[in-house]
């Protein structure tokens, strides 16, 4: 009876990494169709009143001219979008912690893909986060293409 490999740890961590953001996706997306039929305006004026941040502050003044343009179209492609990159990262994922070999292709491509959007988001706006969001999906592309060209 042949034996399985033993797992591999950094894959497994890859993987659970990509299946916390689907389950995180999905729930974002269930929280902006909860928004359709709304006042998203008073509802994020309630959200700003409960965790007591500054309204005069100009990022929550942003954050407000934004939502105030929101109507329920936009809610549900925002949605509809939000449910398919959760879709991605789950299908990555769980493949990834299936062993599957195509996942780990997959996860490769989709991974590398987004990566221009995200060095662009970075040059519009540039933080902390982005960066570190992006050094992680190149650690992660370039940890998995050394991984495929071992075997």
């Amino acid at each position: 009876m042949p034996t399985e490999p033993p797992r591999n740890g950094w894959i497994v961590l890859i993987a659970v990494f990509k299946i916390v953001k689907g389950v995180l996706l999905i729930a974002a997306a269930i929280g902006v169709l909860r928004l359709l039929h709304k006042d998203v305006g008073e509802v994020v004026q309630r959200w700003i009143d409960a965790l007591r941040v500054d309204p005069d502050n100009r990022y929550i003044q942003t954050l407000l001219l934004k939502v105030l343009t929101l109507n329920d179209r936009t809610l549900k492609e925002i949605s509809a979008g939000t449910f398919c990159y959760a879709a991605l990262f789950l299908t990555e994922g769980t493949g990834l912690f299936l062993r599957k070999r195509w996942a780990e292709y997959f996860t490769i491509i989709v991974t590398a893909s987004f990566l221009p959007l995200e060095v662009y988001e970075l040059i519009k706006h540039a933080s902390i986060a982005k960066v570190l969001v992006i050094l992680l999906n190149v650690a992660i592309v370039v940890y998995l293409v050394v991984h495929v060209q071992r075997r």
